[in-house]
């Protein structure tokens, strides 16, 4: 777009202490934040950020580097906004004042910032929150987080950057028309995630091929390509059926793996009918993929607290949000980044996505991928799962039509 700098650009003026604006076009979140190199953080800089972004800066900075001063993730994490993994507030303990001016942030964010800094060097609470960024990235997470502090990282410095959410003047998130005017405004480079996701994919990839094998199945011959992500070592299963690197359209599951419902036969979810429909439906179209993600069990938090969760629904009467909850995991913390990667690996560009979850194609086309539609799998609801299926329509907003689930509902209803 011409109204937006290159990423070269916006990473030279990085290096010059200057500030950069980046947007998110993203239809979840959609904001604009000003960003600059942590180290260079002055009073001057932190209070032009406060009063002309009109919202406090916050620090993101990469999880091995906040490891290192043992900083701690706030509590719940269930309650953190879009996934973000937001720290304990500090302040800097050499500090002379409360923290709560700009010098004393300005003071505490080059500390944060600070290579040689210690746990010692802080106290907390304190008055500057620090973002954890998820390894990979934007290639992992396509958020303000991550992409700030890669963008530190492409500048050659700590992985730490400083970032204030853009208002406007009815104190609302801006929108892009309003962050363009911000930066022209104030003579600041401008630029997109979505761009500094290409120039990633462009210039690295996350991903490696480690097999590829033909599986005969009993919905016909799949050919499985087996990946491994290069940011955790996390195994990502490609089935592939047909010729899916011609440029048309393709028919495309992103499965998260789910061992009670995809091999035991659970009836607790629908999971394994999901994964059956997606094989027979590409089958019988001729071609297709499914990305299987096996560390995606129980939208994330694994095996064993998933059948926690289990055990709260059933001995308490929670629903599996609140369960999730309960035990203090967020109610989704699956991300698709990397799955993206195998898709655009497989030569995908045009997707048609089997699923009922919208968040799920949120922010593919940064990635590469344009969802040319979105294909409902409709599962047969039984009286195990009707709660969970009924709690998915209601609070997660899948695309769900459930009549016999409904039918269900009214009985139990008349019946209460």
């Amino acid at each position: 777009m011409p109204d937006f700098n290159t990423i070269e650009e916006v990473v030279e003026d990085l290096q010059n202490g200057r500030m950069v604006v980046l947007v998110d076009e993203c239809e979840a979140v959609g904001e604009g934040v000003l960003v600059m190199l942590a180290e260079q953080a002055t009073a001057t800089s932190v209070n032009f950020m406060t009063r002309c972004a009109s919202s406090p800066p916050v620090v993101a900075a990469a999880e091995e580097h906040l490891k290192a001063l043992e900083l701690h993730m706030q509590i719940p994490k269930a309650h953190e906004p879009m996934d973000a993994s937001i720290m304990v507030s500090v302040n800097a303990r050499a500090i002379a004042g409360t923290g709560v001016s700009a010098q004393d942030r300005a003071a505490t964010i080059r500390k944060l910032a600070d290579s040689n800094s210690t746990p010692e060097d802080f106290v907390q609470p304190g008055h500057v929150t620090p973002f954890q960024s998820q390894p990979g990235g934007v290639l992992r997470r396509a958020g303000h987080t991550e992409a700030s502090v890669d963008l530190a990282q492409m500048a050659d410095c700590q992985p730490v950057a400083l970032i204030a959410a853009i208002l406007d003047e009815a104190g609302a998130l801006a929108d892009a028309s309003y962050l363009l005017n911000f930066a022209r405004q104030h003579d600041l480079k401008i630029t997109t995630i979505h761009d500094l996701i290409a120039h990633r994919r462009r210039t690295e990839k996350l991903i490696h091929l480690e097999a590829q094998s033909p599986m005969p199945t009993r919905y016909g011959e799949f050919t499985a390509y087996a990946y491994r992500s290069l940011v955790d070592d996390n195994p990502y299963l490609a089935l592939v059926y047909g010729e899916v690197a011609d440029g048309r359209d393709t028919l495309v599951r992103m499965h998260s793996g789910c061992l009670t419902g995809d091999a035991l036969g659970s009836l607790l979810c629908d999971c394994g009918e999901q994964l059956e429909q997606s094989m027979q439906l590409i089958a019988a179209e001729g071609r297709g993929v499914i990305v299987y993600i096996q560390h995606h069990e129980g939208r994330g938090i694994g095996i064993l607290h998933k059948l926690k969760a289990y055990e709260l629904q059933q001995q308490q009467g929670l629903d599996t949000i609140e369960a999730n909850h309960a035990l203090g995991h967020p109610m989704d913390s699956r991300d698709y980044g990397i799955g993206a990667q195998v898709l655009y690996d497989l030569g995908l560009r045009r997707v048609r996505f089997l699923t009922n979850n919208p968040k799920k194609r949120v922010g593919l086309d940064a990635y590469g991928l344009t969802v040319v539609e979105q294909v409902p799998i409709e599962a047969a609801p039984n009286p195990h799962n009707i709660r969970y299926l009924t709690t998915k329509r209601d609070k997660m907003g899948h695309a769900l039509l459930l009549k016999r689930a409904a039918a269900e509902d009214d009985s139990h209803a008349k019946s209460a």
